[in-house]
């Protein structure tokens, strides 16, 4: 483990827990997980990992994201026993990005071009 990653790591420094509970607070605010603050119009991998979800993992993320918007138009939080049930940090995305994320790395090696920067002749 290199030095900034242990650093980083919650569970070995103080800094980095008090983080990670300040962003797990606001992110309980508004009903939102981490994964969900990640833009599939930013990076391609994102996109394609979120073409291949379940269609209900998609859907689901799109009411949290529509329900957050919403409250935070209306300047309100969501209600105290909503935000206790709240999970911020367990991911749904992060398993198939890696995947994504390998088989990039898998044509890159083999010399194809990616497949959003393919073109028709």
């Amino acid at each position: 483990m290199s030095l900034l990653q242990a650093f980083l790591n919650p569970k070995r420094n103080w800094f980095a827990k008090q983080h990670c509970k300040a962003v797990s607070k606001r992110l309980r605010k508004y009903g939102l997980r981490w994964d969900d603050l990640y833009d599939p119009k930013e990076d391609l991998d994102i996109k394609e990992a979120l073409d291949r979800l379940p269609r209900e993992i998609v859907d689901a993320r799109n009411q949290r994201l529509k329900r957050a918007m919403d409250l935070s138009l209306k300047h309100e939080y969501l209600p105290e026993d909503l935000q206790a049930v709240q999970t911020p940090f367990r991911s749904y995305l992060q398993d198939m990005l890696a995947l994504v994320k390998k088989e990039n790395a898998e044509r890159e090696a083999l010399g194809a071009l990616p497949l959003y920067q393919r073109t028709i002749p």
